[in-house]
């Protein structure tokens, strides 16, 4: 088994509204199945008001030895500029997870089947892409030292896929990761990101790591995809 796969770092508890196991659950279920990391992780908004509650909550588990219990909180990507849906966090939290919710367009959020439209409506495809990407790095550039979470799962969901994105947009995305120390998970739920991305940010000095984005304990530290993607890179850091 590869080292990655010792650890999960999107894990969700019932501080998120869609999961259904808790803190405790899901740190038995990581030991139980042998990893060394675990990273509790659930979703903000702007408005959120309970993540002091969340930290605290971590920090008065019992964690057994040889596990070690990281945390963080997960937040949508708001636009061009890089903005996040986040609130005001306490110096606790160690990272924030990155996702691409929604497409982040200038003026805002917009949902898959708004861009669907406008793609039929004659938006390019290489300008679709172009302001995906640009607002990825717009987004790690404002808040470094952070994980990108599921990075590149909206694609599917607007008519688009990773081949699309081509070995320039993957360098320049890849290149901009690796300078503002960001980590990249390789996630289990989404699939994503796939090979020619992966091999990007290995080529460019990216840290990767494992996640399943459970939202229910037993699927926990369950591999079965990351394991497939990882076998398709070139040289695994």
């Amino acid at each position: 088994m590869h080292a990655l796969l010792r650890g999960d770092h999107h894990v969700h508890s019932t501080f998120s509204d869609d999961a259904v196991s808790s803190l405790a659950e899901n740190v038995a279920a990581a030991h139980a199945i042998g990893l060394t990391e675990l990273r509790l992780v659930d979703h903000v908004r702007r408005d959120t008001a309970w993540v002091p509650e969340f930290v605290s909550a971590i920090q008065r588990l019992e964690i057994p030895d040889g596990l070690t219990v990281l945390n963080g909180v997960e937040a949508k990507i708001l636009d061009h500029a890089g903005s996040l849906d986040i609130p005001v966090l306490p110096s606790a939290v160690q990272t924030i997870l990155i996702a691409d919710h929604q497409f982040p367009a200038p003026e805002g959020p917009i949902g898959p089947t708004e861009v669907r439209q406008r793609i039929a409506n004659g938006w390019a495809t290489s300008d679709v892409l172009d302001c995906y990407v640009q607002a990825l790095i717009a987004t790690i550039e404002r808040h470094p030292g952070n994980q990108l979470a599921h990075c590149f799962s909206l694609l599917p969901k607007i008519g688009l896929s990773e081949e699309m994105l081509g070995s320039e947009r993957l360098a320049a995305w890849a290149e901009a990761v690796a300078r503002s120390n960001t980590s990249v998970e390789v996630n289990e739920k989404w699939g994503c990101p796939e090979t020619s991305a992966l091999n990007a940010a290995i080529a460019a000095g990216v840290t990767l790591v494992a996640a399943t984005d459970s939202h229910n304990a037993n699927n926990v530290g369950r591999y079965s995809r990351v394991a497939d993607l990882l076998k398709t890179i070139e040289v695994l850091p």
